[in-house]
């Protein structure tokens, strides 16, 4: 469920007329739900009831301070993967006791970072990192609060460009050898261990991978404390699909009945890194058609969003719902159509074949589950501005991301000197 519906003819957020928003800061922008985003939060959170859990919100679906903020004032910690993501967590309100900071490439300096701040836990996902934060965490008198992320070997059966449970993917260490790693682990002075991470994938559709990997991550955790070695927090990570288009998903419910029956009994505190699921339904892209154009086999409607703006069905192939902001009339006559952005790749490209209402130069349009991986994602390319974010809330907006025109972006080039 979100809180974009049609009301008096015309897509409202929530209580706000989209259109209204369009004509006061022009085409395209990206726009929020909170109403959606708490919304979101709450029935995750309802789905864990009984569980000693503690949501992290994965702050890269979509890092906006402000969206940030709206989940930290509902208690929600943060998983990080950047120092600039943890710094955004920090500046929107997050608790530093309730920050991960994951990643397989930590630098240096992003480790000692989350050190100064004093954050939850850092999700240590190879030896030689390990290496390097006992190493650092040590001239800095302290020790380091680390969770080993496990790899379990799960296909997660998603998109092969965000699975990262299986053994040829890059993240965590060999569920095989993550005995060996936990035992060397224990003869680091700056380190400990205060439990263990997995996450399988993003987009997840079914409930089975999930079901597969906590039965081998209990399995891990039984064969480590029969050995000895303290496990209090599992970090269960994110994942779990939202409804792009009509495929359906398994619900927060769903997933937490698996949780509890798998891993309920095992003692521990858990923490869990949803992402998409939270705000993913919570966003749409707003944009403008510029030229409804008759080729020779189909009419492309060109819009002035293109693939720099919203990535995801360049990159992923993936299919977003597209509705017109102004309702159509019952029993609308429908034309096939591509829907396609201005930039100069054919990959530029939102819909095809796709059926829509009758649609001309000026209608606006609204892609709808943009609230992740959307303006995170966006580039400069072919010097197009960085486009608005706008939060809604009731009957009010704000524009919490102001448009980055080029002429900015171009302060920060320098001709070389010998060009002076």
């Amino acid at each position: 469920m979100d809180h974009f519906d049609y009301k008096n003819g015309a897509l409202a957020a929530e209580d706000m007329p989209i259109s209204d928003i369009a004509e006061a800061i022009g085409t395209p922008f990206y726009c929020y739900s909170t109403a959606t985003i708490e919304r979101h939060y709450r029935v995750f959170e309802e789905a864990l009831a009984g569980l000693p859990a503690t949501i992290c919100y994965a702050v890269k679906a979509n890092s906006n301070v402000a969206v940030i903020k709206t989940l930290a004032d509902l208690g929600a910690g943060a998983d990080v993967v950047s120092s600039g993501e943890l710094t955004r967590a920090l500046k929107a309100g997050v608790p530093a006791s309730k920050i991960i900071f994951s990643g397989v490439g930590k630098t240096r300096d992003e480790l000692t970072h989350a050190l100064k701040e004093n954050i939850l836990q850092i999700n240590v996902e190879s030896e030689p990192e390990l290496q390097v934060l006992n190493e650092i965490a040590g001239s800095m008198g302290i020790t380091a609060p680390v969770a080993f992320r496990i790899n379990p070997d799960i296909d997660a059966h998603t998109h092969n460009k965000i699975s990262t449970g299986r053994s040829e993917d890059k993240f965590g260490i060999e569920w095989t050898r993550i005995h060996e790693v936990v035992k060397a682990a224990n003869s680091l002075s700056h380190i400990e261990n205060v439990g263990l991470a997995m996450h399988i994938g993003s987009q997840l559709t079914e409930l089975e991978p999930f079901r597969d990997a906590f039965i081998r991550l209990k399995d891990v955790v039984t064969i480590l404390r029969a050995d000895g070695h303290k496990i209090p927090r599992l970090d269960l990570g994110g994942g779990l699909g939202i409804p792009y288009d009509t495929a359906t998903t398994p619900s927060p419910a769903e997933y937490g009945k698996v949780v509890a029956e798998i891993l309920g009994d095992l003692d521990a505190d858990f923490l869990f890194e949803p992402g998409r699921l939270i705000v993913g339904n919570a966003g749409i892209l707003v944009t403008s058609i510029v030229y409804a154009k008759e080729g020779a086999t189909r009419r492309f409607l060109i819009l002035d969003a293109a693939m720099n703006d919203l990535m995801r069905p360049s990159l992923y192939e993936a299919k977003h719902d597209i509705m017109p902001v102004s309702e159509p009339n019952s029993g609308a006559n429908l034309e096939r159509v591509n829907v396609v952005g201005p930039v100069c790749e054919t990959s530029d490209t939102f819909a095809t074949e796709l059926d829509l209402p009758s649609a001309e130069a000026g209608d606006l349009l609204a892609i709808r589950s943009a609230g992740a991986y959307g303006a995170v994602m966006a580039s400069t390319y072919n010097s197009r501005a960085l486009i608005p974010e706008v939060l809604v809330k009731g009957d009010a907006y704000s524009i919490i991301r102001e448009r980055i025109e080029p002429d900015t972006l171009i302060k920060y080039e320098n001709l070389p000197n010998w060009n002076s």
